[in-house]
């Protein structure tokens, strides 16, 4: 065999050797480059499922907080969140107060219904706050019928009577679940009528503001009074008196000869706005530049 072709034969071999060698490079990036992809893949899963899991562990926890703050069962066993058989045992109408002490179940029906300064603000006009004999029924009376009740139309007889004929009958009173401008007028002309003077026509009216305080709602009303001062000085101190709040904001008074004056004032009366537990929703995108959005 000549020099020439031994040379040209190394060569074949050499270049035939490199092809082979690249080939297996190039199959082993190829696998290290389906492992890694498949790595980042199953990172992205687990980091998805595990923000899922939070959120939902996350949601548990609210949801538990709001049953256990509100008092319609027992706080549970671990302190934290229900389980399940706590949530299917749970029966609000079977349930004590006062085994449910700090939540707002418990701070409605036990502390506020049971204010004495407030209890002593009597009802006369309900019969059912009071016995056969005409004594005043008391709220530890009223709480015992609610606690020995045994079934559910006697448990709600008794928490209305509670509601009616306890302290808690004054929140209401003084400030009313919702806007209800026929009951304000009546409530005005009773205290115009306990004060011996009856006006002409009442109506809300004047210009409506803001409450300074978030979750009270306002109705402006017009005071209009044309009397002895006397006289006028007796509305005044009943509309202050009220247990309705009136905030007069301006006033004017005119002397219209004699004794007699004329006033005329612009108040607010408040009323409490609807509050309820609202739901949100939480989107969790397994997507990246979702997630930034």
């Amino acid at each position: 065999m000549a020099r020439g072709e031994v040379a040209i034969t190394k060569r074949l071999k050499i270049s035939k050797a490199q092809q082979l060698t690249m080939l297996a490079v190039l199959g082993a990036s190829l696998v290290v480059g389906i492992a890694f992809s498949l790595m980042i893949y199953l990172l992205r899963v687990i980091i998805f499922n595990a923000e899922v899991l939070a959120a939902k562990d996350e949601s548990i926890v609210n949801y538990s907080k709001t049953i256990a703050n509100t008092g319609v069962c027992k706080k549970p066993a671990n302190g934290k969140v229900y389980s399940a058989d706590e949530i299917k045992k749970c029966d609000p109408n079977n349930l004590s107060v006062d085994s449910v002490e700090g939540s707002l179940r418990y701070n409605v029906l036990v502390n506020m219904a049971g204010n004495k300064n407030l209890e002593s603000v009597g009802r006369s006009s309900v019969s059912e706050c009071y016995t056969t004999a005409g004594n005043k029924r008391t709220y530890s009376e009223l709480k015992t019928k609610y606690d020995e009740a045994e079934n559910d139309d006697d448990k709600a007889y008794y928490l209305a009577v509670i509601k009616m004929c306890s302290a808690l009958r004054v929140i209401p009173d003084a400030l009313p679940a919702q806007k209800n401008e026929e009951a304000l007028m009546s409530s005005l002309n009773q205290i115009f009528l306990l004060s011996g003077w009856e006006p002409e026509s009442l109506s809300p009216s004047g210009s409506i503001s803001s409450a300074a305080v978030a979750g009270l709602g306002t109705i402006p009303v017009s005071l209009s009074i044309k009397a002895g001062v006397e006289k006028t000085m007796k509305v005044l101190t009943n509309v202050e008196s009220s247990i309705r709040e009136f905030a007069i904001s301006t006033a004017r008074i005119e002397w219209s000869g004699g004794a007699g004056i004329e006033l005329r004032a612009q108040a607010t009366a408040y009323y409490t706005q609807e509050s309820e537990i609202k739901e949100q929703t939480k989107t969790i995108s397994a997507s990246r530049s979702r997630r930034k959005r």
